[in-house]
C-alpha cells in the first residue's frame, strides 16, 4: 500500500512539473515581441528614425546624407524623389540624400494610403524614376520593395545601396514584400 501511495504521489509531481514547464514555456514565448509585428513605421518621423538609424549604423560608408521630408504639395520634388506620377495613394515622404548633389544616392520611404495598390506603385517607380537626376553621375542599381504600406527604395552604386538594402530588410524583420531590381544602363 505504501509503494502505491508513493508511486502515485511521484506521477502527480511529476506531472505537476511538466505543466508546469509547459506553461512557462508558453508564458515566456508569448512575452517576447515578434520582430515581424513589433516593427512600426506609420509616421514621417518614424520613417525618418529608420532611414536615420540605418544611415548612423553605416555611416562611415556612406556619402553625409540629409534626411527630410518630401512635401507633398511640390509635384517637381514629389515627381523626382519617387518616380510617382501621381501623390493620391500617398500619405507621407522621406528621402535620404547626400548635401552635395554630386553623389548618386537616394533612399526613400513612401507611406500609402489605405487600399493603395502597392505592386503597382512599386512598378511605376522601378519605371519612372529617374536614375541619371544628379548633374554628372547616375545610380547604377536601383532596389524597391516594402513592408505593409511603407515602399523602400534605394539608388546608387552597389557599395553604398546594397548595405542599406539589406539594413532596411533587417530594420523590418526580414518580412518585406515583393522585391524589384534594376541596373541602370549607360
Amino acid at each position: 500500500m505504501k509503494k502505491s501511495i508513493i508511486g502515485i504521489v511521484a506521477v502527480v509531481i511529476i506531472a505537476v512539473i511538466i505543466i508546469g514547464a509547459i506553461f512557462i514555456f508558453s508564458k515566456n514565448k508569448e512575452e517576447k515581441p515578434s520582430t515581424q509585428s513589433g516593427v512600426k513605421i506609420q509616421t514621417a518621423q518614424e520613417m525618418e528614425k529608420v532611414i536615420n538609424d540605418i544611415n548612423t549604423k553605416l555611416g562611415e560608408n556612406l556619402p553625409s546624407l540629409e534626411t527630410r521630408e518630401i512635401d507633398l504639395t511640390d509635384e517637381y520634388a514629389f515627381t523626382s524623389t519617387t518616380g510617382l506620377k501621381s501623390n493620391e495613394n500617398v500619405e507621407a515622404v522621406v528621402a535620404s540624400e547626400p548635401f552635395m548633389s554630386s553623389q548618386a544616392y537616394s533612399a526613400v520611404m513612401i507611406k500609402a494610403k489605405e487600399n493603395a495598390n502597392i505592386e503597382e506603385m512599386k512598378q511605376e517607380i522601378l519605371n519612372n524614376i529617374d536614375m541619371r537626376k544628379w548633374i554628372c553621375v547616375s545610380a547604377e542599381k536601383l532596389w524597391v520593395t516594402n513592408y505593409n504600406d511603407i515602399i523602400f527604395f534605394v539608388m546608387s552604386s552597389e557599395e553604398w545601396g546594397k548595405p542599406v538594402y539589406d539594413e532596411f530588410k533587417q530594420a523590418v524583420g526580414g518580412t518585406v514584400g515583393k522585391e524589384l531590381e534594376k541596373t541602370e544602363e549607360f
